[in-house]
């Protein structure tokens, strides 16, 4: 059994399926997806079905998700000019806030789809969670999409709030944790491993790998 950590695919279709074949993962092996597996490319909700299919893949909540749910949720039944022009400033400003971001390609995806494929989307990246927390080769370690805002090493997992954890900006320097390692993704990192560009890096039994 291997445990893998994925994260930042969005909307890489190609890129997720190489990732899959690198890391030949097993019905015994489990995958983490760390968010933001939608927007930018034109391939998330291809990715998400195909994540649907595994039950071993687990997925967390990503700033990206966050987005495209809020304004997803409201367009489920019909997307249309006239739908789009009812909405409040509020919705359109949040709207035009992750198009800014990708959100585009997403919806583009997501309008072909069938209203019960939409649902099906929607339900899914609610089962989303904030963060796990795992144990490989009795070390422990912490997932989670971006990091902790407001970070005390006292404080409970459990007591942040969602938006210290989707748009955590993480300090790489910093030691979080004193017995745990803090595994995020979010923010871009091009030198991981000896000056060296790495796609898969491999601790032990647990692999990390950027779509």
């Amino acid at each position: 059994m291997a445990i893998y950590v994925m994260s930042d695919i969005h909307g890489n279709y190609e890129k997720y399926q190489q990732a899959l074949k690198a890391i030949k993962l097993q019905e015994n092996d489990i995958l983490y997806v760390l968010g933001d597996v939608v927007d930018r490319g034109t391939g998330a909700c291809k990715i998400l079905f195909d994540m649907m299919c595994h039950f071993n893949i687990i997925p967390l909540l990503g700033n990206h998700e966050f987005m495209a749910m809020s304004v997803l949720s409201k367009l489920v039944e019909e997307i249309s000019e006239d739908t789009l022009n009812s909405f409040n400033q509020d919705f359109m400003t949040g709207m035009l806030t992750w198009f800014e971001n990708g959100g585009q390609s997403t919806l583009e995806e997501f309008k072909k789809l069938s209203s019960e494929d939409r649902q099906t989307i929607l339900e899914y990246l609610e089962e989303f969670e904030l963060y796990e927390e795992i144990t490989v080769n009795r070390q422990d370690y912490i997932l989670v999409h971006a990091g902790f805002d407001n970070f005390i090493e006292t404080k409970k997992l459990s007591d942040y709030q969602l938006h210290e954890i989707i748009w955590a900006e993480t300090d790489y320097d910093k030691v979080y944790f004193k017995d745990k390692i803090l595994i995020t993704g979010h923010t871009p990192v091009q030198l991981i491993s000896n000056g060296k560009s790495e796609k898969i890096l491999k601790i032990n039994k647990l692999f990390f790998t950027r779509a």
